[in-house]
């Protein structure tokens, strides 16, 4: 018969962790509403353990200001992560296994020589979730949810993954405040700048469309930026993703169901409510279902708006946007979305990351307003940065 497995002892740093979530349960106090009082329970809890070790004779620990951070990191921040979403270079983190944790700088994934644990990932996500509200669980196993820095958590749990969590977290990067910031990044050359800012100000409709991580919303954040200040924007969101600071803004995202079923806000819901509150611009930050049809119905009573999409091309992007309405399960056909897609939809943007990461506007097209043989027709205005000709 073997031996039980002998327990390894906790490190110094792992008992300055429990004690200082000890604290924090016992006084009730929310670490992500009070970040100075953890801060000085922290210090206080690694003074009180270095003065204890050194009157046993033990090892204190070394560096008291970097246990600090890392305890605080533990207890209300990242963990072990909290070196990557500090360093601005990382666009996004995500974990497939605890032994298999990624980073993408530039466009580009890596993997990190980093472990966790099972349990670690999960209390990871248990604290990530705890200010938003949202929850994952046997019934509820995804949940995508907006953290307090902005950044995007989503995680699917088993048995829909294979064996272990699966975390996403998309970090917030207002890199790009402006057109004119994309324009220096080389992402937009600076006349297709001018002919989007032209076509914000005028109140054209705009679609942004793209592949995953090719630059849509901030293209769409900065396009939101280019609005007159007098205009009053209305977004809707699945979460919060968009960097948008306007003078007259209101920013909506979507509600996952409550424990008991109640309480789902879709982004349906608040498309209809964002046209209840006298928009000079609805914002949809990603068109993927039947909401389609009522941004298509937003567009035809004359409200301007702009969306992303996820699409191949600009062509692909106008398509996809008749095919989505479908989904509503009216009575809608396309004899209807054709026309009124063509009419209403000023510019489609394509964006495109390269081999390199690179993000860039790939081409910007114009529909014309007519339907040739079941298609929308539309016309060059820019294709690999070379302007071609301009919307009136």
């Amino acid at each position: 018969m073997n031996p039980p497995p002998i327990a390894t002892p906790p490190t110094g740093r792992a008992v300055v962790v429990e004690r200082v979530r000890e604290r924090l349960r016992s006084d009730r106090t929310d670490a992500s509403r009070h970040p100075e009082i953890v801060a000085d329970v922290v210090r206080a809890e690694v003074r009180r353990f270095n003065d204890q070790a050194l009157a046993r004779g033990a090892a204190p620990l070394d560096d008291e200001h970097a246990a600090v951070r890392a305890v605080l990191a533990a207890v209300s921040g990242f963990g072990v992560l909290q070196t990557y979403v500090d360093d601005p270079t990382v666009e996004e983190i995500w974990i497939n296994a605890p032994d298999r944790v990624f980073i993408a700088r530039g466009g580009r994934s890596e993997r990190v020589a980093l472990t966790l644990t099972d349990e670690g990932v999960r209390d990871l996500v248990e604290r990530m979730l705890h200010t938003t509200g949202r929850r994952v669980d046997l019934s509820q196993p995804f949940v995508d949810a907006s953290l307090p820095d902005g950044s995007r958590l989503h995680v699917v749990i088993p048995d829909i993954t294979r064996r272990h969590w699966s975390v996403n977290i998309r970090k917030f990067l207002p890199s790009f405040g402006g057109l004119g910031d994309l324009v220096a990044a080389g992402s937009l050359d600076a006349e297709c700048a001018d002919l989007l800012h032209t076509a914000m100000r005028a109140g054209r409709s705009i679609l942004v469309s793209g592949a995953t991580h090719a630059g849509k919303t901030t293209l769409l954040g900065a396009l939101i930026a280019a609005c007159a200040p007098h205009q009053r924007i209305v977004t809707v969101e699945e979460t919060f993703e968009l960097a948008a600071e306007m003078p007259d803004l209101v920013a909506m995202q979507s509600r996952q169901p409550s424990l008991e079923g109640g309480g789902e806000v879709t982004l349906r819901r608040l498309v209809k409510e964002a046209l209840r509150m006298r928009p000079d611009r609805l914002v949809i930050g990603e068109v993927r279902d039947a909401e389609a049809l009522d941004l298509v119905l937003a567009l035809n009573t004359g409200v301007p708006a702009a969306a992303t999409i996820h699409a191949n091309s600009a062509r692909d992007a106008l398509v996809k946007l008749a095919a989505l309405p479908l989904l509503a399960g009216r009575n809608i056909d396309r004899d209807f979305l054709l026309p009124a897609i063509a009419s209403s939809v000023d510019l489609v943007v394509h964006c495109r990351q390269d081999a390199a990461g690179t993000r860039r506007v790939a081409e910007i097209v114009a529909p014309t307003g007519r339907v040739v043989d079941g298609v929308i027709e539309v016309r060059p205005v820019a294709t690999g940065f070379m302007p071609t000709g301009r919307t009136a």
